[in-house]
């Protein structure tokens, strides 16, 4: 199965104001294995990034002045997400986003829903952990992604980090590559492996014995107790114990 894991940051958070689209990152996943394929670019936007959006993602206007226009990108970019299974957290407002774009340039490329599937990480979220933080940074809080580098928002940053948390997520132990007896392969770098142990050569459970001293040790112990307090309970199991 053919995945790829997309994130977009924007002039704003309103499309319908006329925002548009700035940075698109994604990342490609193949059988739940990122391949090291990926899309990434800035564009133009032909208007000015709210003071609010460049609070979080840094981009200003002066840097995407002599960025592509979304027209000049998109064929390459449709390509790219073409046939597969878009990963989004949030993904109404991305898609949202996109098919505006799209509907810009005359409406040639269609809609998003006419080429791509999507699945929603923030849904899926919220189903698994209600009434609490479902944001990208408190997702890796939970399952131990590493996102230190994410001072800011960036596209294909956002994206790659979101590919971690999706697979684990969605896998749990699942997303680990189990090792088989019959497979060479030891996992990837992604996601991390796990070697099971077999049967024939797991080593035996070591039980340790009690040596005589301890036991007497042990019974002279009870006895005080039984002494002091007129019953001991170790008494009362060990004599269960004996009768079964």
């Amino acid at each position: 199965m053919r995945e790829v894991v997309l994130d977009t940051e924007t002039t704003g958070i309103e499309v319908r104001e006329g925002h548009r689209i700035i940075e698109i990152g994604c990342v490609e996943l193949i059988d739940r294995r990122l391949t090291g394929r990926h899309f990434h670019v800035y564009i133009n936007p032909e208007r000015e990034v709210e003071e609010g959006a460049f609070a979080v993602h840094g981009i200003s206007d002066e840097f995407l002045a002599d960025k592509p226009l979304f027209g000049h990108v998109v064929d390459d970019f449709m390509d790219f997400i073409k046939g597969a299974r878009l990963v989004i957290h949030n993904a109404a407002f991305d898609v949202g986003f996109i098919d505006a774009e799209l509907e810009r340039l005359g409406g040639r490329h269609g809609r998003v829903a006419e080429h791509c599937g999507v699945v929603d990480t923030l849904l899926i979220a919220r189903e698994k952990h209600p009434g609490q933080r479902n944001s990208l940074d408190a997702l890796c809080k939970r399952y131990g992604v590493d996102n230190s580098q994410r001072d800011l928002h960036g596209a294909l940053l956002d994206a790659e980090i979101l590919a971690d948390v999706y697979l684990v997520m969605t896998g749990g132990q699942t997303a680990l590559l189990l090792a088989s007896q019959n497979s060479g392969d030891h996992g990837s770098a992604e996601v991390g492996s796990i070697r099971r142990l077999d049967p024939q050569t797991r080593p035996r459970l070591q039980v340790p014995r009690a040596s005589e001293a301890e036991l007497a040790a042990h019974a002279e112990r009870i006895a005080a107790i039984e002494k002091a307090a007129g019953f001991a309970l170790w008494s009362q199991s060990e004599a269960v114990d004996a009768s079964v």
